[in-house]
């Protein structure tokens, strides 16, 4: 059996029956890219440790990132285990590739004096389709949470906002539309209490919208993903900080919380991340002067 034929078996049966629809057709579009024009045509006892590795190698060189890498190793041995599983591989060698190693770049994130500034611009500008950027500073959510976020989610008596939803942007009829589907893991559906002068500022915000999401759009659905990261991509233009991706929103909140001292495990719940091992591990940078701060005070007893 060539290992197209069978990447296409386990695409059908095993992927789209188990994952998302994005997610299949990331996997997908990912497989028809690189792997298929690469090794679909080969036998699946010719893909050798050897051969597979130098497969792995000449993505790299290819200018992919280590995680698009790590993602297509990911289809490769996924792909191979099963077919091994079930006895329609007789030998696989996929354990044997090493995956690249990934860049540990620092995540972006606004200033406190560039917060201070987005939020006095929103206020200015008093637009609630601005709304969403001031929400997510103050909540860590990510945009499709955002954007999925209605009223009905929102306690006021309690305080809190409920997790259950998130959406994305789909391609149908040669344009975007926006798809409420189940959050990103089980662990990002999650209840974020909220600090009281945010829910003042939604209590204000509710009245002035006509709509039943949180962050109002053109249509009767709310905002919609990529218009609403250029929303933000033009407020960073016009109060002239650095562009950045709507994700810096996230990091912004994780990296205050950190500096007020919000435990990790705490931070970790509110984020939704599966372990507090996610969050120290991606945010253990973001603290130079509290690190330094922390340093001093083990010095004094020096006397």
């Amino acid at each position: 059996m060539r290992y197209g034929e069978w990447l296409e078996s386990w695409l059908e049966l095993y992927v789209k029956a188990s994952t998302k629809e994005q997610t299949y057709r990331k996997y997908r579009r990912q497989a028809e890219k690189y792997l298929l024009p690469e090794l679909g045509g080969l036998e699946v006892g010719e893909l050798t440790a050897m051969k597979l590795q130098r497969f792995s190698l000449s993505l790299s060189e290819r200018g992919l990132s280590p995680s698009s890498v790590g993602f297509l190793v990911t289809i490769l041995k996924s792909s191979l285990k099963k077919g091994a599983l079930l006895g329609a591989i007789e030998r696989q060698y996929s354990d044997a590739v090493v995956r690249p190693r990934p860049r540990t770049g620092r995540t972006d994130c606004l200033s406190k004096a560039e917060q201070k500034r987005v939020e006095e611009y929103i206020r200015w500008k008093q637009r609630p389709a601005l709304s969403g950027i001031l929400i997510c500073l103050y909540s860590g959510l990510r945009i499709g949470e955002l954007l999925a976020l209605t009223w009905a989610d929102i306690d006021f008596e309690r305080k809190t906002m409920t997790i259950t939803k998130s959406c994305r942007d789909s391609w149908v009829e040669n344009r975007y539309v926006k798809i409420i589907d189940t959050p990103k893991t089980p662990s990002s559906e999650r209840v974020i209490p909220l600090p009281r002068q945010l829910v003042g500022y939604l209590r204000i915000l509710k009245r002035k919208t006509g709509s039943s999401f949180v962050v109002p759009g053109k249509s009767e659905y709310g905002a919609e993903i990529r218009s609403y990261q250029r929303t933000f991509s033009i407020v960073l233009k016009n109060l002239q900080i650095r562009h950045m991706g709507f994700h810096a929103l996230r990091h912004t909140f994780a990296t205050r919380a950190l500096e007020v001292g919000m435990d990790v495990k705490t931070l970790s719940e509110i984020l939704g991340h599966k372990s507090p091992e996610v969050t120290l591990r991606r945010y253990a940078h973001s603290l130079p002067e509290h690190k330094a701060e922390m340093m001093n005070r083990i010095g004094r007893l020096l006397g």
